[in-house]
């Protein structure tokens, strides 16, 4: 064989077997698909209602990538002056430490698949922009 062998067999989350779960932010609704299950990665499901937007937060040393499934939301950024809008089919980088926001103005769910690059999604609730943390 021409590589190692793998760590471990190939996980299913089943859609019905996710429940909201992790570090939320408050209106947002977060749930961990794949969660400690490999060092470098994860997958949580997010569901933003109609008319939401989620507090200041960031992703300590994770790098996010989103995915959006339905409906159209916002990640709002740089102090709040940066809006990326995305509709299904589109991705979006979340670097490390960026401080943003998700924001649903339309009056339909949004739902996104995100992936971050640790074992165990990190969430850091600020104040606001340039906040401090908020102690859970």
């Amino acid at each position: 064989m021409s590589h190692p062998e793998p760590s471990q067999p190939v996980h299913l989350t089943k859609a019905s077997s996710i429940k909201q779960s992790g570090g939320q932010t408050e209106g947002m609704i977060r749930s961990n698909a794949i969660v400690d299950k490999c060092d470098g990665i994860c997958a949580t499901h997010m569901l933003a209602k109609p008319h939401t937007a989620s507090a200041v937060h960031h992703h300590g040393e994770q790098d996010t990538v989103v995915y959006a499934v339905k409906g159209r939301g916002t990640v709002v950024s740089e102090g709040g002056t940066k809006r990326v809008d995305l509709e299904p089919g589109d991705y979006a980088l979340i670097p490390a430490f960026m401080e943003h926001q998700e924001v649903n103005d339309g009056d339909e769910d949004v739902i996104w698949t995100i992936v971050r690059s640790g074992r165990i999604p990190e969430v850091v609730n600020l104040t606001g922009w340039n906040g401090e943390p908020i102690k859970a």
